[in-house]
């Protein structure tokens, strides 16, 4: 079948992106969901800092490839193998397929599974190739999604199913910026109800993370931006208090507001000089948690006598250290509880021919979470 697709040739356009259009517009053709994929009709996807790290050039990926990776949609077709699965049923893409049978997947870790992130890395499906072509040859499928057209092809292990009455604009949002952000709180961290929590960085992940730090009963909770726009959203969602980074003394307002330090430090802004700040912010015994993504020749220097002797911790945390299956559920559930309104992340919805004037207001830090509507 044939469908149009936002599709990424080169890297490193001007800005403004409305003007210098790096995502065309195309139309492209889609194989037939092959054994174990799935048609999907797209009804929502997420602009997210992991695309545009790929359009600016800071995350090398395969070219020419469709992109977008946060989204959901109904169910049109079935291929071979997929029974567990109905044609209408409504789904969230995840952006790491997981095999069921490497030894991250086999030891419940298939955020990491070694399969699919070969796979996405090769701009292929879990399944194996590519099922996107035009008339130059073929396109490469961002993160096994490609998310920004109107159909795609995916691995079955690409997708969960939703409720239908849970909003597509809403869904979309639960297979990267909740997963993510809350999962680091709850799965990669483990934070307990009492214990202090900072989140540096509140784009959707970072003010994901502090719904999921509000969620599991943490405080104090401490959102850190140079954004007020932002900062006023993260008082909005609940007790939290806040801290511009651009003071001078970020981080001893951090500390002061934490009794000397914080107990888990989640940076969440893709910036070395952010998980710079957010290891001075975390106290003796305290856990810093990074979830961004920085270029990948970026390095940190940690001092080895600190980590030692006060007994620190550092950690990465991918997907939020997610089991899809388990957690997405779970999210939905706290959301209709009203105990994670994942609804105020949405900054508004535009259409597909919006997608790059979409970018230049998340490249400037005016939206949180952009949603195209199809």
């Amino acid at each position: 079948m044939q469908t149009t697709a936002a599709v990424l040739r080169t890297t490193g356009a001007a800005r403004p992106y409305a003007d210098s259009r790096p995502l065309s517009l195309e139309t492209v053709t889609l194989d037939p969901p092959g054994r174990g994929e799935v048609l999907v009709a797209i009804k929502a996807a997420g602009l997210c800092h992991s695309d545009l790290s790929v359009i600016n050039g800071d995350r090398p990926r395969p070219l020419p490839m469709a992109l977008g990776h946060e989204a959901a949609g109904v169910v049109e077709a079935l291929g071979p193998g997929v029974t567990d699965l109905e044609i209408g049923d409504h789904v969230v893409m995840v952006f790491m397929p997981s095999c069921g049978h490497c030894g991250p997947c086999a030891g419940g870790r298939p955020a990491l599974c070694e399969p699919g992130a070969a796979a996405n890395g090769k701009g292929e499906l879990l399944t194996g190739g590519r099922r996107i072509h035009n008339a130059a040859g073929d396109l490469n499928h961002h993160l096994g999604c490609s998310a920004f057209a109107a159909h795609a092809v995916v691995s079955r292990r690409s997708l969960v199913k939703v409720d239908r009455d849970l909003p597509f604009e809403h869904a979309a949002l639960f297979g990267c910026a909740v997963l993510t952000g809350v999962g680091a709180v709850v799965n990669t961290a483990q934070v307990r109800a009492g214990q202090s929590v900072a989140v540096i960085g509140l784009g959707g992940v970072g003010l994901s993370s502090v719904l999921g730090a509000l969620a599991a009963g943490a405080g104090p909770v401490v959102a850190v931006d140079i954004s007020e726009d932002k900062l006023a959203l993260a008082r909005s969602l609940g007790p939290v208090q806040t801290v511009n980074a651009a003071a001078p003394d970020a981080i001893e307002q951090v500390r002061a507001l934490t009794g000397g330090g914080v107990e888990f430090v989640f940076e969440m802004a893709g910036s070395v000089a952010a998980l710079e700040a957010a290891w001075r912010m975390t106290r003796r015994g305290g856990t810093t948690v990074t979830a961004g993504l920085p270029p990948p020749d970026a390095a940190l220097a940690v001092n080895v006598v600190q980590l030692v002797a006060e007994e620190r911790t550092l950690k990465g945390s991918y997907i939020g250290t997610c089991v899809p299956s388990r957690d997405i559920p779970r999210y939905v559930a706290l959301f209709r509880q009203g105990r994670l309104p994942v609804d105020r992340l949405l900054s508004g919805t535009i259409g597909l021919e919006g997608i790059n004037a979409a970018f230049d207001d998340l490249a400037d830090g005016r939206a949180v979470r952009t949603v195209i509507r199809f």
